[in-house]
């Protein structure tokens, strides 16, 4: 623990230095969904390559790098593309930049991705609020000693996607007029797609939307403090439920197309968060 907390610090002075600002919200953009970095004014740019001991992404459609600026008046980081546990690193690398955020000031952080529907109800395209999540078949990413500068060793996980952010998200999907679906986000290790069997299990374990990311990332936050919300595009319907083969490219393509209302909801939503410093 002490090499990671080591780890941390010299990333969280290496970027500070760099960033321009002081961010009060955190952005984690998900497969296909870098493009929302253009509604910013930006600041800065960091690219992950150039951070100390710092995880690169290795995904097409990732860019790599955090942005520092604004979105309407409010001071945001955001990470165009994240790192996975299926690309080898540790979970303790997979939440670095979580824990890095915090560090750097963010009180809330907003985590989308690109998923799977496991609800026959959903469709391809559709944006899912992330109500909860299973994060049981992934290695917890608090296993280990704890840092409890960071957050207490056994952190309460009763309510991981803060209740009153999402009240907002919902406000925001009506005066905007978007359909937003509601469900529970199921991480899995990846990197190969799920098995017809295994969508059956999950659909019975009540989940609504399947995918590669993120559980871990809000269960860190959740433990060094920050307020946590998070977004799902349904890129297409998971195995057994579509008669199409799945691909990366079919991720791209329904990210692609949904860009617009995934933007001016995200948009809005961060636009109205925080108190005006930009």
């Amino acid at each position: 623990m002490a090499d990671i907390m080591e780890k941390l610090e010299n990333a969280k002075n290496f970027v500070s230095a760099r960033a321009g600002l002081v961010p009060e919200v955190g952005i984690v953009l998900g497969s296909g969904l870098g493009d929302f970095a253009q509604r910013m004014e930006i600041v800065s740019a960091v690219d992950y390559s150039d951070i100390p001991d710092f995880p690169r992404s290795t995904v097409e459609g990732h860019q790599g790098r955090f942005l520092f600026g604004c979105v309407g008046k409010t001071p945001v980081v955001v990470m165009q593309g994240r790192v996975h546990y299926y690309e080898g690193y540790s979970m303790q690398d997979v939440i670095m930049p979580a824990r890095l955020m915090a560090q750097m000031g963010i009180s809330t952080l907003l985590l989308t991705n690109a998923a799977g529907g496991v609800n026959k109800d959903f469709a391809a395209g559709d944006l899912m609020l992330i109500t909860d999540h299973i994060a049981a078949f992934v290695p917890n990413p608090l296993i280990g000693s704890n840092a409890d500068s960071i957050g207490t060793r056994f952190p309460d996980m009763s309510e991981v996607y803060d209740r009153s952010l999402r009240e907002q998200v919902l406000a925001c999907a009506d005066k905007l007029g978007i359909s937003l679906r509601q469900g529970v986000y199921c991480q899995l290790t990846g990197p190969s797609y799920e098995t017809p069997a295994e969508i059956r299990m999950l659909s019975a374990f009540g989940a609504d939307a399947v995918g590669m990311s993120t559980a871990v990332e809000a269960i860190a936050a959740r433990h060094a403090g920050l307020k946590v919300c998070g977004i799902s595009l349904i890129t297409n319907m998971a195995a057994g439920i579509s008669p199409v083969p799945l691909s990366h490219e079919e991720v791209k393509q329904a990210a692609d197309a949904a860009a617009k209302r995934f933007g001016d909801l995200v948009e809005n939503f961060i636009s109205g968060l925080a108190k005006p410093t930009c």
